[in-house]
């Protein structure tokens, strides 16, 4: 993918350093994006003023050459990494093929992200590297915008997500009701065994997940609380699923509440509340404005039904107690920020809208779709219905 590094080269330009260097495997998302190569040992990139170059393992170099965004990859060996480690420990060896491998692109000051490991900065300034901390996360700001590859394969993520809902749904509103407990082939409905028919769904459309969230009752009322045990009927149930393709490794994100049986007056006024909320912050997306004018137009509508919102108590423990939303790429969270602090939003960020109410001792509400900030608006990338009873999909 062809990758806009501009904002990275004029920023090593004006600090007049000779290039941008990541340490790290391809779980770093910024290494992965800045490589367009994802492998599970750490390799190093390097971004100068005018070209990108990688620095791999032999076991990597044919796949990397192949496979990665870089105007060079080199390998070890090149630098007579055997040759090295006959005489210095592992760590001194890298180090030392390191500094050889900047040598060769004339490097001899770099700046390095925040997260980038302190043994490799302090074993390149002894070999004589200037090593300066970005603190801007400029790498961030520049993933935080959208090629219309990357929306698509979000897209792509999401529909997949789309899939895992309606499965999840399904297995709810087919249930039969015993006892008030939920139960499905003459066994409790457990949140356990809906997160498993989400995990084989996506599996089969090519994503995978470490965790999601089927949270019932009281579990609800904590937004990241997992859920466990079996689920009950008349009460909220929230399944929130945030997947990454396995190819691609974009997330998607979405979240539906939904109640099997009869939800009371109070969980229907938080449910309408919170959709209404969900409403005023897509209206108020577009580029232009900032995450703090979306997620005022959500504390808004909630604090005007009556409802804290750590807008107005950064204490209160039930209410609105978190932010509007977030970006979403390589990173389920990453930029831009949908919340009391958040910035300029930008044709091309792709953010959360998950306005929720939370009590344990009513449950949780959340709504949550993804969208494209455009110039005028939004687009959604989210096609999935919003109701608080479930149908079978």
């Amino acid at each position: 993918m062809d990758v806009d590094l501009s904002r990275l080269r004029d920023y090593l330009t004006d600090d007049e350093l000779d290039g941008y260097l990541v340490d790290d495997d391809a779980t770093d998302s910024d290494q992965r994006y800045l490589s367009g190569f994802d492998a599970p040992d750490p390799y190093q990139t390097l971004v100068t003023p005018e070209e990108t170059h990688l620095l791999v393992s032999g076991l990597e170099y044919g796949r990397a050459t192949k496979d990665a965004d870089a105007d060079s990859v080199s390998r070890r060996e090149e630098y007579d990494y055997q040759s090295l480690l006959e005489e210095y420990d592992p760590h001194e060896a890298s180090i030392r093929c390191l500094g050889r491998f900047l040598e060769d692109h004339g490097v001899e000051s770099i700046a390095v992200p925040r997260s980038f490991p302190t043994g490799t900065a302090d074993g390149l300034r002894e070999q004589g590297v200037s090593v300066t901390v970005e603190t801007d996360d400029i790498v961030g700001q520049i993933r935080a915008v959208k090629a219309d590859e990357e929306i698509q394969h979000i897209g792509e993520t999401q529909r997949a997500n789309q899939e895992a809902m309606a499965v999840a749904e399904s297995l709810i509103a087919e249930a039969d009701v015993e006892d008030s407990v939920l139960v499905a082939d003459g066994e409790p409905l457990t949140s356990e065994r809906v997160k498993e028919e989400i995990e084989v769904t996506l599996l089969r459309h090519g994503c995978s997940l470490d965790d999601t969230i089927v949270a019932c009752g009281a579990d609800g009322a904590d937004p990241h609380n997992r859920g466990s045990g079996p689920l009950e009927a008349d009460e909220l149930i929230v399944i929130d699923i945030f997947p990454r393709d396995k190819e691609t490794k974009y997330f998607g994100d979405m979240t539906r509440t939904f109640v099997r049986g009869e939800p009371t007056e109070e969980m229907r006024r938080r449910y309408d509340v919170t959709h209404e909320a969900f409403e005023a912050a897509l209206e108020t997306v577009e580029a232009g404005v900032t995450g703090s004018d979306v997620h005022d137009a959500t504390c808004d509508v909630l604090e005007d039904a009556g409802f804290e919102t750590r807008r107005t108590d950064p204490a209160a423990e039930t209410g609105f107690i978190h932010s509007t939303g977030h970006g979403v790429g390589l990173d389920i969270h990453e930029g831009p920020s949908v919340s009391s602090v958040g910035g300029e939003l930008e044709p091309g960020h792709v953010i959360t809208i998950e306005p929720g109410l939370y009590d344990p001792a009513v449950g949780g509400v959340r709504i949550e779709d993804l969208v494209v900030v455009t110039e005028d608006g939004y687009e959604n990338l989210t096609a999935y219905p919003i109701d608080l009873e479930p149908v079978s999909r």
